[in-house]
């Protein structure tokens, strides 16, 4: 069984996954962070994949992923540094990455690689879900990945259960059509947003990313989903703390302020 349909099985509510950026704030930090999520009790992972044109992030998932390109991270590299992962760590792991760099490397190539390292699944932010049936479902399905979609507040509900039919794992739902970053709080627009999802009872569980960073967002998010993605907080705090421990430790703490 995929580890990601294993995860949502065994656990229906508060499921927690953290996004980094490979290669950022070091070249070599991918393992060490990974081996802190599973001790620190995090249920997922969600790796980024550095673009120089990230166009759903925002700039502090930016700046990471242009200093990991100057420290010399590649996709071929991230996966020498995944191959013997799976030796020490038993997160699902996703890889979130845009469709240039993962076409440069050849897309049967990548869920090759993906397979081979254990990986379970991909986020690719830019690719169209029309072209995710005709071209890439088969390929993906074939090595035993899921590739994650994405829906907006300004999904339709036709898109939204077109989705839900054709793909498995879990559904992204993002909490508003901006860029990735940490915010405050969820307006009752947002969480409105939320209860209407909620409320279409998909086969598909749900998590919410984008502006997850303290408590309220995080109750927010969790009160109509299976759990919560971080990433532009968590990856900030990266950049900021000693170490990946340091960092999740005080990224726990301002969930629970």
């Amino acid at each position: 069984m995929n580890c990601i349909t294993h995860l949502f099985e065994t656990k229906k509510q508060g499921i927690l996954s953290l996004y980094f950026t490979a290669g950022y704030p070091h070249l070599n930090d991918t393992v060490e962070i990974l081996r802190t999520l599973q001790a620190k009790g995090i249920d997922m992972a969600e790796i980024g994949i550095p673009f120089s044109d990230p166009m759903a992030d925002g700039p502090v998932i930016q700046d990471a992923a242009t200093r990991a390109l100057r420290n010399g991270m590649s996709l071929r590299l991230l996966f020498q540094q995944l191959k013997d992962i799976r030796k020490e760590v038993t997160l699902p792991l996703i890889l979130m990455g845009y469709l240039n760099p993962i076409m440069r490397y050849g897309f049967e190539a990548f869920c090759r690689s993906c397979s081979e390292v254990g990986v379970n699944g991909m986020i690719i932010p830019d690719l169209p879900f029309a072209d995710y049936l005709a071209d890439y479902k088969e390929v993906a399905d074939r090595y035993g990945l899921k590739i994650i979609m994405l829906i907006t507040p300004e999904t339709s509900e036709e898109r939204i259960r077109e989705i839900d039919a054709h793909t498995s794992g879990f559904i992204y739902m993002v909490s508003s059509a901006a860029i990735t970053g940490a915010q405050q709080s969820f307006d009752e627009q947002k969480q409105a947003y939320f209860r209407r999802i909620n409320g279409m009872n998909l086969k598909n569980p749900r998590l919410v990313g984008f502006g997850i960073s303290n408590k309220a967002t995080l109750e927010a998010a969790s009160g109509n989903s299976s759990g919560a993605i971080i990433g532009s907080k968590f990856v900030s705090l990266l950049g900021a703390e000693a170490n990946p421990a340091a960092a999740l430790d005080r990224l726990l703490a301002l969930l629970k302020e």
